[in-house]
């Protein structure tokens, strides 16, 4: 939401504050809250509560940041006095990204400055919509500081705003203080925010499972270990010829809807995604030792609606002319290593083992059987549902025959 900060000097200028005791004691509280608050939200209510305990008329406040996260362009904090703090995210494309210029946060980033004030009581920014509904629900003042952080992170910075509903707003003393908090502001929020952002980034790219793993230690290569899993590989069928046809960014919009899908309804039945592999996912869903149908059951039922969602999809879009891209998809049960693959300097916490090779050969026969769900002989044997046997087939690298089956057409 804050795209970069210029300029070393806002217009504004404030006094030297008075009170440097108590400037102490707010800025050693936001480097301890710093170091241990989980979200933005703790460190703009609990300084406004301080503050005004001191005698500082704040009404309303707010954080504003940048944000990494693929869905949100931004994020935002927004206290109100002896109200709950409110944590929103502005989602790319949405309302207030496209509203952005309408913002003095945005007119103090195109003017290079850091600080502006605009005195609501006489009339000042009311061409803002933000501040012209403060001022009519009684707003005085409004106050806004921006702090830059390194510019080698997406993290650019932060915009503090306060805004006051006291007749005489806030004091050259008490606008001092606030810009002498905001740097030890900008640093505790940088931490928090760097933070979160890790770990969302991180569960983006690997999956939550997978990223609480990786920031719980376990990063060396080779660590891991063997687990019990049902094991889901999607595939789209007859994708390839597809990219004859249609341009790359077309392809790409495709692929996003399906996997979009996917991952909906193997994260509803708490399984993961651990790779995208071309036009093809791999998901477990990790058993309990002594309840392995859990796991098989849950998979079976992310499959059952993910097939269904995806002839919705499909309708939809050869409504509009598009194509009709099906998904093939195969269950299995296995034993599969989990944990870190890979080189030195580039590792994947992925599966790897013959349950996992075994299952993407059971999915070549999709296109063979004309199938669309296959199982094999473990999974079907282990999911306590009435299933078909298909035959039984040889597996390219695999030396033993697979027993493949199909639901029941009684509960397909």
């Amino acid at each position: 939401m804050l795209p970069g900060f210029g300029g070393e000097n806002g217009h504004s200028r404030f006094p030297v504050p008075c009170g440097g005791s108590k400037i102490n004691d707010h800025i050693q509280w936001l480097i301890e809250q710093g170091l241990t608050s989980e979200h933005i939200g703790d460190l703009v209510a609990g300084l406004c509560d301080r503050l005004i305990a001191d005698g500082i008329p704040i009404w309303r406040a707010s954080i504003t940041m940048p944000s990494l996260h693929p869905m949100y362009r931004g994020v935002s904090a927004n206290f109100v006095r002896g109200g709950a703090t409110v944590l929103e995210n502005a989602a790319h494309g949405s309302v207030e990204e496209r509203n952005f210029e309408k913002t003095p946060i945005f007119y103090l980033l195109n003017r290079g400055e850091r600080t502006g004030r605009w005195i609501l009581a006489r009339g000042e920014g009311l061409d803002y919509p933000q501040l012209a509904e403060f001022a009519l629900a009684g707003g005085t003042d409004h106050l806004v500081s921006l702090c830059e952080f390194p510019k080698e992170v997406a993290l650019r910075g932060l915009g503090f705003s306060l805004t006051s509903d006291a007749p005489g707003g806030f004091s050259d003393d008490q606008l001092a203080i606030v810009k002498a908090l905001v740097p030890a502001l900008g640093l505790a929020a940088y931490r928090v925010a760097a933070s979160k952002t890790a770990t969302d980034i991180l569960a983006v790219y690997t999956g939550a499972r997978t990223s609480a793993r990786i920031l719980a230690g376990e990063t060396q290569r080779g660590t891991g270990g063997s687990i019990n899993a049902a094991i889901l590989i999607a595939d789209l069928r007859n994708f390839t010829a597809l990219t004859e046809v249609y341009q790359p960014s077309e392809i790409v919009g495709f692929l996003n809807e399906h996997f979009e899908l996917i991952d909906r309804h193997v994260e509803e039945n708490s399984g993961e995604i651990l790779k995208f592999m071309g036009d093809s996912v791999l998901a477990i869903f990790p058993t309990d030792a002594e309840d392995p149908q859990k796991a098989c059951m849950a998979a079976l039922a992310s499959t059952k609606n993910l097939l269904k969602a995806n002839e919705a999809l499909n309708r939809e879009r050869t409504k509009n002319g598009g194509p009709d891209i099906g998904v093939d998809v195969v269950l299995h049960l296995g034993e599969v290593f989990y944990g870190n693959v890979g080189a030195r300097g580039r590792l994947d916490f992925t599966v790897i083992g013959r349950a996992v090779n075994e299952a993407s050969r059971l999915e070549k026969l999709c296109g063979t059987l004309e199938q669309h769900l296959l199982m094999s002989e473990s999974f079907a044997a282990t999911c306590a549902v009435a299933c078909e046997y298909l035959g039984s087939f040889e597996l390219r690298g695999v030396s033993k025959r697979a027993d493949v089956f199909k639901l029941a057409d009684a509960v397909s």
